[in-house]
């Protein structure tokens, strides 16, 4: 449910066509189809009997099948324990949050680089029973031995461990902000509409802007457009990452101006820029942070590129699963060959669990699904060799520790580092507490997002935009009068104390004139436009109207354009 409020809120720029292509195939042809064949019925009884039998029969099944659908939705969806949740506030983050202004951070002498890798519904269910995931047949071999071999917080358990996804971080936007802040990207419908802001979370210190003040050089690659979710706004603004998307990619001829596959350009090409980044980065002589977000193996289905193996004969996804595995390893094993590597740490994680439909329907239900994790070549070694119970939140400062940042308390943001001996926020309250307690709303929370709520766009999506309608009647020639009406107030939430008017004839405005309108008995506003102040000039008018309300705030309300002559 956090994921779809949030989306419903954000822009579409930069939404993957194929999904909105689906959606049309699958929800409005049918929709439009069945509506074809029940006008034909229709047309074809037009006896009274046969109508009014078709039209009982067609109102029962819609009722029913509609009544299905929400409850199984609802359900599914968990959408009462949202509701409630949003209606009650829990001071579990406001008592528990460190904010890393209040926190002693101390860089070694010679700080280490950062690469960071989103792997996109990466889980460490794919892999066999055996090494830990819920399958048969391990699908992310070289993943599994990856983490073996390196850093997922198991103890001497040669089982996978990862992170749990808590509300707020169950999507790719909301994973990005959660593991690189330790909060969950959980606001109000009415206050999440990222999109409309000038800022993402200003009142929050993240991972990209500890690593700015620090003197890392930062960059965010991905291969679809980083507009997508508020990933710009928040990249940009917390570490002044340089973005390289698809956009980007089109921009300075990467690849041709009318490629376009699935959100963008596959993985394949991501990693291979990805190493040329690194090069360049690497020249500079500064430590750098790079982060990627893989892509192809997104819901529904993934994408196969062109060295994908049909290995999983039926089951495409489980093909593109292999596919990444296979090929992040390639790059893991790049990056080792290289002069840079000793002094670079790298993180592989999971954004979130996967949203394909039916993948996992076959995993045991009691089985606990948790994204993949990896630290690999950490300046620091665990300091109690047991298996961890967290959550992505504990990525923040147990990245940092990876680096060999000192961090008083062992704690960031709601997370906890993972290499120390201090316990998470889930090894101390239980998953099932943290959870239900990070569901709700949180004062803290909408302090630290400081949220503009009376930007205009944000007003509009909210249908809360105070308008009118303004009407410009026939030019009086002989008396020189252009009449001017508005009516039709919404949205006045003080009441309407004054109608004033901007009018103008030059482009530049410069003979502009504010005017005030008189209310009428029908509680119109109206005035006559006398046009002598313009020296009766015949042409285009330009009239903006602008409402006072009771608390003496100016809003505009419509606009037209009236003509003379």
């Amino acid at each position: 449910m956090d994921e779809l409020m949030f989306h419903l809120a954000a822009p579409l720029d930069g939404t993957n066509e194929g999904m909105i292509r689906e959606y049309l195939s699958m929800c409005v042809a049918p929709a439009v189809l069945v509506l074809i064949v029940t006008v034909i019925l229709f047309l074809a009884w037009h006896n009274k009997r046969r109508y009014f039998v078709l039209m009982g029969g067609g109102v029962l099944v819609s009722l029913v099948l509609s009544t299905k659908v929400i409850y199984g939705a609802w359900n599914e969806l968990d959408a009462g324990g949202y509701v409630e949740s949003q209606g009650t506030y829990s001071t579990f983050i406001d008592d528990n949050y460190v904010d890393p202004t209040e926190v002693a951070l101390q860089f070694p002498e010679k700080k280490r680089n950062l690469i960071y890798i989103f792997l996109e519904s990466m889980e460490i269910t794919y892999a066999d029973e055996k090494n830990g995931g819920g399958f048969k047949k391990n699908v992310i071999p070289e993943l599994t031995r990856i983490a073996q071999e390196n850093e997922d917080f198991s103890g001497e358990d040669t089982k996978l461990n990862g992170g749990y996804c808590m509300p707020g971080a169950t999507w790719t936007m909301g994973a990005m902000f959660g593991q690189t802040s330790g909060l969950p990207l959980s606001i109000n419908i009415d206050q999440n509409s990222m999109d409309t802001q000038d800022s993402f979370f200003s009142g929050v210190i993240a991972l990209g802007d500890i690593l700015e003040n620090a003197g890392y050089s930062q960059t965010l690659m991905i291969g679809s457009d980083a507009t997508f979710g508020g990933r710009r706004l928040y990249f940009t603004e917390h570490g002044d990452y340089d973005i390289v998307d698809y956009n980007y990619a089109i921009d300075t001829s990467m690849i041709p101006e009318n490629y376009k596959v699935w959100w963008g350009y596959e993985d394949q090409k991501l990693l291979e820029f990805a190493k040329k980044r690194l090069v360049e980065v690497d020249e500079s002589g500064e430590p750098f942070c790079l982060m990627l977000l893989t892509a192809d193996t997104h819901f529904e289905d993934g994408y196969v590129c062109e060295c994908c193996w049909d290995f999983y004969r039926k089951n495409q996804y489980a093909n593109v699963m292999a596919c990444s595995s296979r090929q992040v390893s390639e790059f893991v094993s790049w990056i080792q060959q290289q002069s840079f590597y000793e002094n670079t740490t790298i993180v592989l994680v999971g954004d979130h669990l996967t949203m394909d439909s039916d993948f996992c329907e076959d995993v045991d239900s009691d089985y606990v699904r948790k994204v993949y994790t990896s630290y690999i070549n950490s300046s620091v070694e665990v300091e109690v060799n047991k298996e961890r119970n967290f959550t992505t939140f504990d990525f923040f400062p147990t990245t940092l520790a990876a680096l060999g940042v000192e961090i008083e308390g062992e704690r960031l943001g709601l997370g906890t580092t993972l290499f120390s001996t201090k316990q998470t926020l889930t090894e101390r309250f239980g998953i099932e507490s943290v959870r239900n307690e990070i569901e709700r709303r949180s004062k803290l929370l909408e302090k630290l997002a400081d949220l503009d709520e009376d930007k205009p766009e944000l007003l509009i999506r909210q249908g809360k935009i105070p308008k009118a309608n303004i009407e410009v009647e026939e030019y009086k020639s002989e008396s020189g009068i252009l009449p001017v009406r508005v009516t039709n107030f919404e949205n006045i939430s003080n009441g309407v104390a004054d109608v004033i008017i901007a009018v103008w004839t030059e482009e530049d405005q410069s003979d502009i004139q504010w005017l005030k309108l008189e209310i009428q008995e029908d509680s119109s506003y109206y005035i006559g436009i006398n046009t002598s102040i313009f020296n009766y000039k015949l042409g285009e008018y330009h009239i903006h109207a602008y409402v006072v309300d009771g608390a003496g705030e100016q809003y505009m309300v419509a606009e037209t354009i009236g003509v003379t002559g």
